[in-house]
């Protein structure tokens, strides 16, 4: 029970509070620029499923935008920006669960508000339209904001998979980007590695967008699906969104932690001397 206690009271401390407004923040913003490249690539070309400017339009975009939103909380909450990520970080011991919890919230939070912006953006634009203007134009603009969606050529278990294997290769990069353990690249501190381990993150991400984007949307982040879903009304294949990511994080985290990375525990302290011996010595000490 002390221990219960101990950790709600460090989950309401000013730190843990500062840490869920940056998660809620680069959130935010990650999940309005991903959902609002998607919202100006289908009404900028007549069929955005078939046109590939477009789904290279959404990858760029999605990895500046994650790498920047990955830079502004790196510092204060870790820059998870991914439920997949903080849940990874759960099972590999550097975040406990209240805090979990209150972090998944956050980005909860933070993408339903990012997609309700973009709605009634959209919406107040339509309304605002000439009665002449294209009705084609004013139906895309009075959409429920675009969901990511399995490809017809998908199932469901093949796309929870392709989501899980997405994730698997974004959660792994996020661990060896913040690991102090990796020599110079993980264990400089500063603005120089803090931006180059977000650039990084971006770019697997953006790639990852180029190769699965026409298949099941590559979420890779549950809170990048949950938010359009709240606000639209579509709740099909969650599950997929979920599962898959939620899996592949782990593994990632397991490998990384057990496999590549393995712990190096401390050795153990010499046996004392006596004091005739010890007197005039040197003794090393172990950090």
């Amino acid at each position: 029970m002390a221990n219960i206690c101990a950790n709600m009271k460090r989950c309401f401390s000013p730190p843990a509070l500062r840490a869920y407004f940056a998660e809620f923040f680069s959130i935010f913003l990650f999940v309005f620029i991903a959902v609002g490249s998607t919202i100006s690539a289908r009404m900028l070309t007549p069929d955005e499923t078939s046109d590939a400017s477009s789904l290279m339009a959404t990858a760029v975009a999605q990895a500046f935008g994650l790498f920047a939103a990955v830079f502004i909380a790196a510092d204060v909450s870790g820059g998870h920006v991914n439920p997949a990520v903080t849940f990874a970080y759960a099972i590999g011991g550097h975040i406990t669960v209240p805090s979990a919890i209150f972090y998944w919230a956050s980005q909860m939070l933070g993408s339903t508000f990012a997609c309700l912006v973009l709605h009634y953006i959209s919406a107040g634009q339509a309304r605002s339209l000439p009665i002449e203007m294209s009705l084609t134009l004013r139906h895309r603009l009075t959409r429920a904001v675009p969901t990511t969606r399995i490809a017809v050529e998908m199932t469901g278990f093949g796309a929870g998979i392709l989501e899980g294997v997405l994730t698997f290769m974004v959660v792994y990069t996020v661990y060896v980007a913040g690991d102090p353990r990796g020599g110079d690249f993980g264990g400089r501190k500063g603005p120089a590695a803090t931006a180059l381990g977000a650039l990084v993150v971006g770019a697997v991400t953006g790639a990852c967008v180029l190769a699965a984007g026409s298949l099941t949307g590559a979420s890779m982040n549950p809170a990048r699906s949950f938010g359009p879903a709240v606000v639209s009304g579509h709740y099909s294949n969650q599950a997929v969104y979920w599962a898959g990511p939620m899996v592949g994080a782990a593994v990632a985290a397991l490998v990384h932690q057990a496999l590549v990375f393995p712990t190096v525990p401390e050795p153990a302290p010499a046996p004392a001397t006596n004091e005739s011996a010890r007197h005039g010595s040197v003794q090393t000490v172990v950090v």
